[in-house]
């Protein structure tokens, strides 16, 4: 069949994504899709529905409506009662947004996407959401820009397309004299992988309007959807410029420590899920009163605090000696045994001094360390390593700091002070905390 502009089966309408169409909204654009003109925006407002209070996720929704001027018949305003067609493409428009982001990673906002439809000639709801996908992208991008968002929610790529048979043909992005005389009508929504390419369907809308879809139509119309959501794709790449850069970055993970060793070895584990960096990367140094009674609740205390702060994943840990004959002592204490934190010597001598009267074979103890991994909206990551051995009666090696001297190592048969670091972290209570945390992802 001749199509307008001779346009052929498998082409896209002219596209035409206008990035900032207006000043107020956190994102906007005017997408054209042949005569199809939609004004798509993104409000940003710090509160969520009730059902979602308190859980630390975020929300994003959608509108439409059809202007007056939008047909060659004035369609009327809605106002209190919304049109049936109105809602239900204003649902689709939601999830399928929703279906490409983290929404964990918003906290607790919610993000309105307004279409509103200045003209319509076919694919007004596959036109809105390829461009409010444009729109959120951009009010993410600003939102971490002006540091009110750390992490970006948007994880794939989003577009959609029309397909249908008309006259026995196969074609792509159907204008409204095609989509009205059409056998077979159908929408497609898909996202895509921005680290494989991989495509995945989020809906699939089909109708056989003049009669029914044999299976291998159905397979010609899904392959030419996904050719022309491809395009699409590209089409929003290149309105959204930098801003495309929101599209499937790791979430941040901030590491409750100024030890640069510690950092290196959790870029090294979750450097593949996260975006892992220090407090001082952050300019943050908080005091945060480290009061449990337990290793679990002091790392806890440690992550939850910088959680509050930054509003992104945050993991802690808290370690030290527990000793079978001390009752598990000094346990959380370990750092400041003492009394004066910090004073390894002081530490170590009143150790020997409380173990002097116990035989060799009762001096059994072990390095133990939590590590909590918290993130907004999911339940807390708790993984507890321990490394067994015994507590000698004088110090052997150089090595080491705190306890290690004292601390003979069960695995090797060597104080943790004469041992190597490569040795040291490989049977370590925070490598196999770690560990634990990594087996829960």
């Amino acid at each position: 069949m001749q199509r307008t502009r001779g346009r052929s089966f498998d082409e896209l309408r002219p596209v035409n994504i206008i990035p900032h169409f207006t000043e107020m909204a956190a994102g906007s654009v005017l997408i054209e899709c042949g005569k199809t003109r939609v004004i798509c925006t993104a409000s940003v407002e710090d509160s969520v529905p009730p059902f979602l209070k308190g859980t630390g996720k975020g929300w994003i929704t959608a509108e439409y409506a059809m202007l007056p001027g939008s047909t060659d018949h004035r369609k009327q305003r809605e106002f209190t009662k919304r049109d049936g067609r109105s809602v239900e493409i204003q649902r689709l428009i939601g999830r399928s947004i929703r279906a490409c982001c983290d929404l964990t990673r918003l906290g607790e906002r919610t993000i309105y996407l307004d279409c509103d439809v200045i003209q319509a000639d076919g694919g007004t709801r596959t036109a809105s959401i390829t461009g409010a996908y444009v729109a959120l992208c951009l009010a993410v991008d600003k939102l971490i820009q002006e540091g009110k968002l750390m992490d970006s929610p948007v994880t794939r790529h989003l577009a959609a397309v029309s397909v249908g048979v008309v006259e026995e043909t196969a074609l792509l992005d159907l204008e409204y004299i095609e989509d009205s005389h059409a056998q077979v009508d159908m929408n497609l929504v898909m996202t895509r992988n921005p680290a494989t390419g991989e495509m995945e369907y989020v809906e699939i809308q089909g109708t056989g309007e003049g009669r029914t879809l044999h299976k291998s139509e159905l397979n010609t119309l899904l392959d030419l959807g996904e050719k022309g959501i491809s395009r699409l794709m590209g089409k929003q790449m290149e309105a959204l410029d930098k801003a495309a850069e929101v599209i499937g970055k790791k979430p941040k993970l901030v590491l409750a420590s100024a030890n640069f060793g510690k950092l290196r070895e959790m870029r090294m584990l979750l450097g593949d899920k996260f975006d892992v960096l220090s407090m001082k990367e952050l300019g943050l140094d908080p005091e945060i009163e480290e009061n449990g009674e337990t290793f679990e609740e002091n790392a806890l205390i440690k992550a939850n605090a910088l959680l509050k702060l930054t509003g992104c994943a945050c993991i802690a840990d808290d370690s030290g000696l527990e000793v079978d004959a001390l009752n598990g002592r000094p346990g959380v204490h370990s750092a400041r045994y003492c009394g004066v934190h910090g004073d390894d010597e002081a530490n170590n001598q009143l150790l020997l001094k409380e173990l002097k009267d116990v035989p060799d074979e009762k001096r059994t103890a072990r390095y133990a360390c939590v590590m909590a991994l918290v993130r907004p909206g999911h339940e807390p990551i708790i993984g507890r390593g321990t490394c067994e051995g015994l507590i000698l009666r004088e110090y052997r090696g150089d090595g080491g700091f705190g306890y290690d001297p004292l601390f003979l190592n069960a695995d090797f048969g060597k104080t943790f002070a004469e041992a190597s670091l490569e040795e040291k972290n490989a049977v370590s209570h925070r490598a196999r905390a770690i560990n634990e945390v990594l087996k829960q992802l």
